[in-house]
């Protein structure tokens, strides 16, 4: 099972990589909508957070133009950013790894090994609604992205407060 469901005992600094197809949009999203509740909830010696791509096509890029549109209209600063590739080492750094898709998956295996495995879920999978995050760079519509990424971090909140990861909610 994932560490995150494991008995950690005493608190330690836990990391969760978001990951999508070109880290622009939905990874990057749900790293800013995290990384405001982190610092709002005071828990930045209990939490880090980052995200990444599982493809090359928007390396080096930044956001967006909908993804910072939208954390714009919700008051929801953005981090610093520029698309990066999801790599092995980030199995090694990271507590849980997210994926939007079932495709995102996939390549979130081929990159990270078997070595990994335990660290991988999707974002959804921790609601009672289990499934994937639309693209916004085909659908368009950042409003539903945004609405499935607060259920879904309101969700893996909860587990990590009820895993003992997490002191409180934030």
């Amino acid at each position: 099972m994932y560490r995150i469901l494991g008995n950690l005992g005493e608190f330690a600094m836990f990391g969760i990589l978001f990951v999508c197809h070109g880290n622009i949009c939905r990874s990057t999203m749900a790293e800013s909508m995290l990384e405001d509740r982190i610092v709002r909830g005071g828990a930045e010696d209990e939490l880090f957070v980052s995200s990444a791509a599982t493809h090359s096509d928007a390396i080096g890029c930044p956001p967006h133009h909908g993804t910072r549109e939208k954390l714009r209209q919700m008051g929801i600063p953005l981090k610093a950013h520029s698309a990066r590739l999801l790599t092995k080492e980030d199995g090694e750094k990271y507590d849980l790894i997210l994926g939007m898709d079932e495709e995102n998956r996939t390549f979130m295996r081929r990159i990270l090994g078997k070595a990994y495995e335990n660290k991988i879920a999707l974002l959804l999978d921790f609601t009672p609604y289990p499934r994937a995050i639309a693209d916004p760079w085909y659908t368009g519509n950042f409003d539903a992205t945004f609405c499935d990424l607060a259920m879904g971090l309101d969700a893996l909140i909860a587990e990590l407060v009820r895993r003992k990861v997490l002191r409180n909610p934030i």
